[in-house]
């Protein structure tokens, strides 16, 4: 390849998000396993590691020219939400932030960001003191120019935002500019709270109301960012609710959606919800790594929103707060009364002469369904407030039963199979037993293992005695 098709390559290569670039470099590596198209893997590799490795080293450097957008933002971090799920309040979209930062290069305040970039590319690489003071003062100027076409006055400004972004970018440029406004109270708030809000009783939320008295942060506009910074510290997110029923003094909820901070009980329902679709995602795709961490996050939610707060069934955070146990619940339930089905296909004694030569038992199906069964067991502790407690306790019964009576069948089997099936039924004793350790724990595990061993060596000096 020439010199020329290198360097169009390490361009496109490089021009890809980081995820696409760890992507790629995978399936390469695995291609060169294979033993697959070793030319084009190996310089497509070579490429992409140079541009990893630059990139990492441009990390470590302190911010230059190319980072200038960053020094911009870097006070939103806190408060920036990927795409996908719809935003709440308190939150900014990250996909905004490039074409705002396009629209203050090239309308907003072109000739500010270009002494910007001159005044960074200047200073001495230990000059983090500067850069941090030049970062101050372009956040000034980026809010200043936002709140000059987003503030009242004359002429048609609809135009002029159309410059600057698709509706949803539109949305976030005054909270942006607004945040940018109050970076310095935003810093002292950080620096008030508490690390960590483990339980969040009443020393503490005096503690973060004393923070969060600045009067800049006690606006409809600010507040929101405010709680969401508090959110961000604490163990239990929905105890957010305590802070509104501590401000209006009761825990009826008309009179705490009466006060500035009822706010706060929105933003526990909206991040509630989105834990809820995160669970239905991970639970379609068979991810159960966070399955226990999310169903205790639904069900201490659920639970606090509904005893700690005197909500009506017919109101708008009633309706929304039984919407999400509804859709939790359909979830839950729909996976739960799947699993006996792929326990039976696993472990069903089928008559020898149906079953194939060479058959086998997948590992991964054996393991997948163990998670499954684990996934039942773990639903068991959250069941009740999640309005599924009839059919997990069912299933898991059930599950007990079967699997019990499976793996003793499966064992006195051993002692008669014939040689040709022997492999396949050694296989379901196993599936059985790795069942068995996840419902009645590895000393039961252990017991039937045993019994196999056994089941298996008497048959086989039975067969040498004869």
């Amino acid at each position: 390849m020439s010199q020329t098709s290198i360097e169009r390559l390490r361009e496109y290569l490089a021009q890809l998000p980081p995820q696409a670039q760890a992507l790629l470099m995978r399936e390469f590596e695995r291609a060169l396993e294979r033993g697959q198209d070793t030319a084009v893997a190996t310089l497509v590799l070579d490429q992409l590691r140079k541009i990893v490795r630059k990139t990492e080293a441009d990390e470590a450097a302190p911010p230059r020219t190319d980072d200038l957008s960053r020094l911009l933002f870097q006070v939103l971090e806190p408060f920036l939400v990927e795409a996908g799920p719809p935003t709440r309040v308190g939150q900014i979209r990250r996909s905004s932030l490039h074409p705002i930062w396009q629209w203050l290069g090239r309308d907003g305040a072109p000739d500010k960001v270009k002494e910007f970039e001159a005044a960074l590319a200047r200073m001495p690489a230990d000059s983090a003191g500067q850069v941090e003071a030049l970062a101050s003062r372009l956040q000034a100027v980026a809010a200043d120019a936002i709140f000059e076409l987003t503030g009242p006055g004359g002429g048609d400004k609809s135009r002029a935002l159309a410059r600057v972004g698709p509706p949803n970018v539109i949305e976030d440029l005054y909270s942006i500019g607004a945040l940018l406004q109050v970076r310095e109270a935003i810093a002292s708030l950080n620096e008030k709270l508490p690390r960590t809000l483990r339980a969040f009783g009443d020393s503490q939320i005096a503690s973060v109301t004393s923070a969060l008295n600045i009067p800049v942060l006690q606006t409809p506009q600010m507040l929101p960012f405010a709680l969401s910074t508090v959110v961000q510290r604490m163990t239990a997110p929905w105890q957010i609710i305590r802070l509104a029923i501590k401000i209006a003094a009761s825990d009826d909820e008309i009179r705490v959606a009466a006060t500035p901070y009822g706010v706060a009980v929105t933003i526990a329902l909206h991040d509630l919800s989105c834990v809820a679709a995160t669970l239905r995602m991970d639970i379609k795709r068979g991810h159960f790594d966070n399955v226990a961490g999310n169903l205790k996050a639904l069900h201490d939610g659920v639970r606090g929103l509904r005893t700690e707060l005197d909500l009506r069934n017919d109101s708008a955070w009633g309706k929304q707060l039984t919407s999400i146990r509804a859709d939790i619940s359909n979830a839950l339930q729909s996976e739960i009364d799947s699993v006996p089905g792929r326990v039976r296909r696993i472990l069903r004694q089928r008559p020898e002469k149906d079953i194939p030569p060479g058959a086998r038992i997948d590992g991964t199906e054996v393991e997948e369904t163990a998670a499954l069964i684990d996934f039942v067991a773990t639903c068991r502790n959250y069941a009740s407030e999640l309005a599924i407690n009839e059919v997990t306790l069912r299933t898991y019964s059930d599950l007990q039963q079967y699997v019990e009576r499976s793996t003793e069948q499966l064992v006195q089997s051993l002692r008669a199979a014939d040689h040709k099936v022997r492999t396949y039924r050694q296989q379901q004793v196993q599936a059985a037993i790795r069942f068995c350790q996840v419902l009645f724990g590895d000393d039961y595990a252990s017991l039937m293992s045993r019994a196999a061993e056994n089941a298996a060596t008497g048959e086989r000096k039975s067969s040498r005695a004869s």
